[in-house]
């Protein structure tokens, strides 16, 4: 059983920053897709950005131009850069990790984007 802990959330005023990580329990460089999804209240969870095992990022339109994902292989983490934050971003973010065919997910961390 892998275990996802993410961290780094928190209330950040419109245009600021905030990093994201996601630590697993175990060794990631075999996890063949890590990702960060996000749930506004009211809303489904949605894709935010994805990494593969061999780098290959993939992003959501909202997302491109600001968020930069990237993998911590030393670390076991998944880190997302968040950067020019729009009270839009405001959610839950969900780390998520595939394991060949298993699925995982962290418990989630708030993102409060609010002058």
């Amino acid at each position: 059983q892998v275990q996802l802990v993410e961290s780094g959330g928190g209330l950040v005023q419109p245009g600021g920053s905030l990093r994201l990580s996601c630590t697993a329990s175990s060794n990631i460089m075999s996890f063949r897709i890590m990702g960060w999804y996000r749930q506004a209240p009211g809303s489904q969870r949605e894709l935010v950005a994805r990494i593969s095992s061999g780098g290959t990022t993939t992003y959501a339109d909202s997302a491109k131009g600001r968020f930069i994902i990237s993998r911590d292989n030393t670390s076991n983490a998944v880190l997302l850069q968040m950067n020019s934050l729009k009270p839009e971003d405001t959610a839950v973010y969900y780390c998520n990790a595939i394991i060949l065919l298993n699925i995982y997910w962290g418990q989630g961390t708030q993102v409060t984007v609010s002058s």
